[in-house]
């Protein structure tokens, strides 16, 4: 029964295969790190994340080759990684996406699947390029805007007065927080406005009218890569 398993003699492995498969898998990665660079949105180190992108690609292609024609190896595959921990967490979905895109197109071509896993990738990049594309066209520029400042008698109505510059400057100006601590007042916004030129001028004119106003901003739609 063990014999007919076929668990203890693994059939030849084509070296010329492997190494196909190992070169178009690294031109896949190649091709993966530019996509992810050009068009991820995570505020992590794109360029240094993209490097993962080949180890794992490549390691899944020789592991699922050398795996694939042996029930033996198979098992032992599996045991050895049960005892593997990944400490480091992936904290953004879009990272989780493209190490999946990875293993997929890893598995495609340990499969000796090359054409299909190649079709595949390439309508997978595709639709994200065009759903990013959708996203940026669409998109409207949602900040927060947070403005802190100490109070004094010569400057009255401060909150009417932020009110007035920012709303004078953006489509949509919407007061979010308002703090009143002992000696300053801290007031946070979500504004809305068409290009970048808006915000420079709104963080102008409160300087201006403010001497030692702090502003803080937060992008809520993740700035783009470029």
């Amino acid at each position: 029964m063990i014999e007919n398993l076929n668990l203890t003699e693994a059939p030849p492995i084509s070296i010329i295969s492997i190494i196909i498969n190992l070169i178009v898998g690294a031109v896949i990665a190649l091709i993966l790190k530019f996509h992810y660079k050009k068009f991820g949105s995570t505020l992590t180190n794109r360029d240094e994340f993209s490097n993962i992108f080949s180890y794992i690609l490549l390691t899944t292609v020789l592991v699922i080759s050398i795996v694939k024609s042996s029930l033996a190896l198979s098992l032992g595959l599996v045991g050895a990684l049960s005892i593997v921990r990944f400490r480091t967490p992936i904290k953004e979905p879009e990272e989780l996406a493209y190490l999946f895109i990875s293993i997929a197109a890893g598995l495609g071509l340990g499969a000796n699947q090359t054409f299909p896993t190649i079709v595949s990738v390439i309508i997978i990049l595709v639709v994200i390029s065009l759903l990013k594309f959708n996203k940026s066209a669409n998109k409207s520029k949602n900040i927060f805007i947070n403005l802190e400042h100490k109070t004094n008698n010569s400057k009255k109505n401060l909150l009417t007065s932020f009110n007035d510059i920012i709303s004078k400057n953006s489509s949509i100006c919407d007061l979010r927080r308002f703090d009143i601590k002992n000696n300053s007042i801290e007031v946070t916004y979500l504004v809305n406005f068409e290009n970048s030129e808006k915000l420079e001028v709104i963080v102008k004119n409160l300087q201006k009218e403010f001497k030692g106003i702090s502003i803080t901003y937060i992008d809520q739609n993740q700035i783009p890569s470029i």
